[in-house]
């Protein structure tokens, strides 16, 4: 079985579990993504920070000239600590309370992805009393079927987020004839998470193209922020380690229209930093059922609940020993939880006690979701 490269003589000496952050594989995907958004003279790529917020992942996005889509006043906090610049961030979030509209104003955000109306009239009424003007983008549902889980879907018309499109005109004419400490940057999309077929991004560029007419009967749209959404192959991270950027980024060249001097803004997490990311965990136990066997091991869903939570796939990978004859095990973990099931009728290398396994594919949604449930403490991680 193929594994991914891991320097056991550091992982085997490290308590488990833990995160390791594999810093190539990340600085090759940050390349691809420089590389890929160059085809616009005027493009914006926001890291979703909360994909993972570790302070050395975040250290790297910097560095590599990327901007920071928060949905918290932590996350503004954590990104600009890491050197984002505050001028690149974007701040989005159904639910943004009074002190962090107000830290994101003293901070000098770029704007605000507003998700209501009802936001407008805060942000312009906290703008006015600290006698500055806010800079937002109306973020537009566009009821747009993103064919993924649907607990990461956040497109369609009965969803929490965004500004129904019936309500645009009404929306964009409030802010301009309104609000007088708002100024209107353009609009923003975005319409779920893991979505590998290209088709639907196709379909969002064409709504984009509609609702930007629309919109600039009214005021011109100077960005156009088309949200993220990329998936990556979690049944592969060995021989894709890298999403499908140029085909993501070559869709949007291909049918989003642009105007003169506007700018386009991507908000990019998962493929970003999901292959980078493995669970570490040890093997506790090997027990024997009547039917099956089972690998338990000392992570559980309070070191990622993606499989809990969403019925999420990672491969696992027994990187003590990967050339061994195969076996069938349910990988388990410690949490007194039905729930707590990594992978059900799992073949790899055979394990044991002790054994060193790797779930991979981890890097976005994992450390960053952790809890302290059953008083466990935080996996921590290592970067690599």
């Amino acid at each position: 079985m193929m594994t991914g490269n891991f320097p056991m003589d550091i992982l085997a000496k490290r308590e488990t579990p833990f995160y390791y952050y594999d810093r190539q594989v990340l600085e090759d995907t940050l390349w691809e993504v420089n590389i890929q958004s160059a085809r616009w003279s005027k493009a914006q790529v926001h890291y979703a920070v909360k994909a993972c917020a570790a302070p050395e992942v975040l250290q790297m996005i910097a560095d590599a000239g990327l901007g920071a889509d928060c949905v918290s006043g932590g996350e503004i906090k954590a990104a600009i600590e890491a050197g984002i610049a505050a001028d690149k961030i974007v701040f989005a979030g159904v639910a943004k309370a009074d002190w962090e509209i107000e830290y994101a104003l003293e901070q000098g955000i770029f704007c605000f992805n507003v998700e209501s109306q009802a936001e407008v009239e805060v942000i312009d009424q906290l703008a006015e009393h600290m006698h500055t003007k806010a800079h937002i983008c109306l973020r537009i549902n566009p009821n747009i079927d993103a064919h993924t889980h649907a607990k990461i879907t956040t497109g369609m018309k009965e969803n929490k987020f965004g500004i129904q499109l019936c309500d645009l005109e009404e929306a964009v004419e409030d802010v301009v004839k309104n609000r007088p400490n708002i100024v209107l940057e353009g609009l923003h999309f975005h319409i779920g998470s893991q979505i590998t077929d290209m088709k639907v991004f196709e379909a969002l560029c064409k709504c984009i193209n509609e609702v930007v007419v629309r919109a600039e009967r009214i005021v011109p749209m100077h960005h156009i922020n088309v949200g993220g959404g990329l998936g990556i192959l979690y049944e592969h991270p060995n021989h894709f380690p890298i999403p499908d950027l140029a085909g993501y980024f070559a869709t949007y060249k291909e049918h989003l229209v642009m105007r003169e001097n506007q700018c386009v803004h991507f908000e990019l997490g998962r493929a970003i930093v999901a292959q980078c990311g493995s669970l570490i965990t040890r093997v506790l136990y090997v027990k024997h059922g009547v039917e099956k066997q089972f690998a338990i091991v000392d992570a559980g869903m309070t070191d990622l609940i993606r499989p809990a939570l969403y019925g999420a796939f990672h491969r696992v990978e027994n990187i003590s020993n990967p050339n061994a004859d195969e076996q069938t095990y349910d990988i388990v973990g410690p949490i007194c939880e039905s729930s707590d099931v990594f992978v059900e009728g799992y073949k790899c290398a055979t394990v044991k006690r002790g054994d060193i396994l790797a779930i991979r594919s981890a890097g976005a949604y994992g450390e960053v979701m952790a809890s302290q449930y059953n008083l466990r403490r935080l996996p921590g991680h290592l970067m690599g």
